[in-house]
């Protein structure tokens, strides 16, 4: 069984998830999750969420957020190496705050949103984007370059953010600056994703969502390490293997 990580970054140790009423993150998805592991559901992604990413890559912005999954065995949690695909040449880094789910939800509000979120993380989002450009062109599903083992990168989760609508992260590779973004510049607000995909699906406790990319996505090479950082509170590092 895969697990996610709470953790109180504070203290650095393990601890039950206890969410205060009122606060992002809140009594309702606390009441479902209170373990310091919880097993991962499904994981659905985000794409074309910030205006800067969507011209980089040329793309045209929707009117509703789109949608894809990745399976549960994509899952890479901080501190195991990233491994290439081997069918592959162009696999690029995606950084993106990361929602835990932690209530079942189905068509709720965006006023009520706030509630079913058991945590933040910081991830990437790994995409062969040599296979994408190939499914996007023959208007084929993203499911092979988004999927494969190791494509879902996360950190350990945090119940609280001070301000989940305005929040910075970051992505260093090898020392260098690669992104930086703010949940403030979203086009689809977290509110407004969780809403919608409750409208589409129905959300269960362990389910991850992967809530878009800023500009300066690029491509992971051998050797590579990447350093994650969620305002300050949730670091992550990791590392591409080498042949």
């Amino acid at each position: 069984m895969k697990t996610v990580h709470i953790l109180d970054s504070r203290l650095g140790r393990s601890f039950e998830l206890d969410c205060s009423p009122g606060q992002a993150g809140s009594s309702a998805a606390a009441n479902a999750i209170t373990t310091n592991t919880v097993a991962v559901n499904s994981i659905f992604g985000i794409g074309r969420n910030y205006v800067a990413h969507i011209a980089e890559l040329g793309n045209q912005a929707e009117q509703e957020p789109i949608v894809f999954l990745k399976p549960n065995s994509s899952l890479l949690q901080e501190g195991q190496d990233i491994v290439l695909p081997g069918f592959s040449q162009d696999v690029h880094f995606e950084t993106e705050l990361v929602l835990l789910i932690g209530q079942t939800a189905k068509n709720i509000t965006p006023e009520d949103a706030w509630g079913c979120i058991a945590g933040y993380g910081i991830g990437l989002d790994l995409t062969a984007r040599d296979l994408q450009t190939q499914a996007k062109a023959r208007g084929l599903p993203w499911a092979l370059a988004k999927g494969f083992d190791g494509a879902a990168c996360v950190s350990h989760f945090v119940p609280t953010l001070p301000n989940p609508a305005q929040t910075w992260f970051e992505m260093h590779c090898n020392g260098t600056l690669r992104q930086r973004g703010d949940t403030a510049l979203m086009l689809f607000t977290i509110p407004q994703i969780i809403a919608y995909l409750s409208s589409r699906f129905s959300l269960c406790p362990g389910d991850l969502v992967f809530t878009g990319t800023p500009e300066g996505v690029g491509p992971l090479h051998p050797g590579d390490v990447l350093e994650l950082n969620l305002a300050g509170l949730v670091h992550a590092r990791f590392a591409v293997a080498r042949p």
